[in-house]
């Protein structure tokens, strides 16, 4: 429980200094857009860094090196907690934005800090919105942006860490029209964190994959023609071997 008081003590106070932070890097961006981006994700980057410690979750990676540093690429993960995001956002080398729900809009000051790390917001609901936001999602990668979608549409609840719902096919539309490299991630223990024992946060240790970038255009027909699954089966083969490790 203690853990659990310590991160919403950081967070509040990471909250409050970042208004400071936000109005500066505003101001910055009114000259130099691409420099505020940078500290806004940099300043992020270093709260999860912060939370990650305080939870005492140790994390092991593996396959960094098949991260481009030099593109946009689109990342595909398992998603079983609400650490993945703050466990893979840590680790973003470029400019990056996640696709989450539209029920985080409701909360003010995080939508703010959301909206300026380039993070788009999914209707479930409405097929329409939900394409305005793929599309969104395709300008981004074309203007060198990153995205990061956990295409289950939730968090899995499975008893199995290699079961996952089925990937929504839609998100991969960005890969698709951009011809931007997938990076598949796998990780495991995520829940352990906290889901599994809700309020309390437990020290864990997290396995984190990146898979070699996936080249759309270099795939059979029938892999096209069904991408989130073939990712998907990519994903699954990366957990089984995690979990035999």
């Amino acid at each position: 429980m203690i853990r659990t008081i310590l991160i919403l003590i950081f967070l509040i106070l990471f909250f409050l200094i970042g208004i400071l932070i936000w109005g500066i890097t505003w101001i910055i961006g009114r000259f130099n857009p691409y420099r505020q981006d940078l500290i806004c994700l940099r300043s992020v980057q270093f709260a999860f860094k912060v939370v990650l410690l305080i939870s005492g979750v140790k994390v092991e990676v593996y396959g960094e090196e098949h991260v481009p540093k030099d593109q946009a690429v689109l990342y595909i993960g398992n998603h079983r907690s609400l650490f993945d995001t703050v466990i893979t956002y840590a680790r973003c080398p470029g400019l990056t934005g996640y696709v989450a729900k539209d029920s985080m809009l409701k909360i003010p000051f995080l939508r703010i800090w959301m909206k300026q790390l380039h993070c788009l917001f999914l209707n479930r609901k409405d097929i329409k919105e939900g394409m305005k936001m793929i599309l969104t999602g395709i300008d981004q990668i074309k203007n060198g942006i990153s995205m990061c979608i956990f295409p289950e549409g939730t968090r899995g609840t499975a008893e199995t860490e290699t079961e996952m719902l089925p990937f929504k096919e839609g998100s991969f539309k960005m890969a698709e029209k951009t011809g931007c490299p997938i990076i598949p991630m796998a990780m495991v223990h995520t829940a352990d964190i906290f889901e599994k024992h809700i309020p309390f946060i437990r020290r864990t240790h997290v396995i984190l994959t990146y898979g070699e970038p996936i080249d759309v255009r270099s795939l059979e027909k029938e892999q096209r023609k069904h991408l989130g699954s073939y990712v998907q089966g990519v994903i699954q083969k990366m957990l089984e071997e995690e979990l035999a490790m």
